[in-house]
């Protein structure tokens, strides 16, 4: 272990009852996937960092810009136009160069998601994404991994410990939100989403001390200076269509593209049909088909789904094409 002083790095952390030599271990032993480098991610990544974890595997598709300086104080303006993944693994490196950081600059899918599950103790969903959260849940639940996932939105948002040992995010969230509302068009106080990122790590840490109660199964909320808190122990999976990537389109697919054509000039497939209205009427596929419904975040599609599936109980299917997709 690196020391400094004379005093071992995580001499205040080991000094904890609930710690120890053995706990630290523990820690050290342990790899974390952390899906987003963005204002979840960047608490995530320094309080993890800092406690000595084992290996970090960071994915994430974007660039530094100066607009995300405010909420995300790990990156610097000569990091700007970077991929996130590098100036996090720099910054990273000179906190802790005993945590080993691997980076993947690509966007988490459904394809991609099962292998980077399978390789982590521990996930953290700090990518803020409707896509990603229920990606990550479907395959932490298949695979018995535990999730802490964390969303944030102006002046509020939750951290919650899911899948492992306790219902996946579908269970507590079966229903698609009402708003469609980001950080881009909504805003975001910076300490708000960095207070929770700094709750996910601590959730991150309480899980593989094996502390009581376990973190699994917990849902803080935070709104405007208030917390809530409850468990969810008991709460019933939910079924729900799931996310597909481009890749696993079939060729008898009905692929709906939601987006206008302002929006997105090429559609998610060339054979698309693009209905921005599509939902409660429409076309339905022959029978035995599936429906592709198709959109930026995967809100829309989603909200078309329930419709559809009002009059159609057929197999129907959820493609999120990001900003990259047009």
């Amino acid at each position: 272990m690196a020391t400094g002083d004379g005093m071992n790095r995580y001499a205040r952390q080991m000094v904890l009852p609930e710690v120890g030599a053995q706990g630290q271990d523990r820690i050290g032993a342990a790899h974390a996937l952390v899906v987003g480098a963005g204002a979840l991610g960047v608490p995530v990544l320094q309080y993890l960092a800092g406690s000595g974890i084992g290996r970090i595997t960071l994915i994430d598709p974007d660039t530094v810009e100066e607009s995300n300086l405010h909420r995300q104080p790990l990156y610097r303006m000569a990091d700007l136009g970077q991929p996130k993944v590098r100036a996090a693994a720099q910054a990273l490196a000179g906190l802790n160069p005993s945590v080993r950081v691997e980076t993947l600059e690509e966007r988490l899918t459904p394809l991609n998601a099962p292998a980077l599950v399978a390789a982590a103790d521990v996930v953290l969903d700090c990518a803020d994404s409707y896509a990603a959260s229920y990606t990550l849940s479907d395959a932490c639940l298949a695979a018995g991994k535990p999730l802490i996932s964390a969303s944030a939105l102006g002046l509020a948002g939750y951290v919650g410990g899911f899948c492992g040992r306790a219902p996946s995010l579908r269970a507590l969230f079966p229903d698609p939100p009402d708003s469609g509302q980001t950080c881009a068009t909504a805003g975001v106080l910076g300490p708000v989403v960095g207070m929770l990122g700094c709750i996910q790590a601590q959730m991150a840490l309480r899980l593989l001390l094996g502390l009581a109660p376990s973190p699994l199964g917990e849902f803080i909320r935070f709104d405007n200076g208030r917390f809530t808190q409850f468990r969810f122990d008991a709460a019933p999976e939910a079924t729900g269509p799931r996310f597909i990537a481009p890749e696993e389109i079939r060729p008898a697919d009905l692929v709906i593209d939601l987006r206008p054509e302002d929006e997105a000039p090429r559609k998610a497939t060339p054979d698309a049909l693009r209905l921005p209205d599509y939902g409660a009427t429409g076309p339905l596929p022959d029978p035995g088909g599936r429906v592709v419904l198709a959109c930026r975040s995967g809100l829309r599609s989603w909200r078309a789904a329930d419709a559809l599936a009002r009059r159609w109980s057929g197999e129907i299917t959820l493609l999120a094409l990001g900003d990259d997709d047009r």
